[in-house]
């Protein structure tokens, strides 16, 4: 009997900051930026980094020059991002 593989897809949720940090962006990088959301609500979590210090539980994900640092929230499949912003002024 075949079962085909279940998706686990993740639930995104932005924090109001994130949110209005994000829609202040030009197209070309909300685009870009956006991708890698999609790649988080599909799990995939490939190259990103655990966050130190006093960030300690968050991760980031890179996209050009700008990062996206989200949490994830246990096994519950939410993830909320908390920053978009550029790579100089995000941490």
């Amino acid at each position: 009997m075949y079962l085909p593989k279940l998706e686990l897809m993740f639930n995104i949720a932005f924090e109001q900051e994130a949110k209005k940090e994000f829609l202040k962006l030009d197209k070309v990088s909300q685009e870009l930026i956006a991708s890698k959301i999609i790649d988080l609500q599909n799990g995939n979590f490939a190259r990103d980094k655990s966050l130190k210090g006093k960030h300690k539980g968050k991760f980031r994900k890179r996209a050009g020059n700008y990062r996206v640092i989200y949490l994830k929230e246990n096994n519950l499949l939410v993830i909320t991002i908390i920053r978009v912003a550029h790579r100089k002024e995000v941490y």
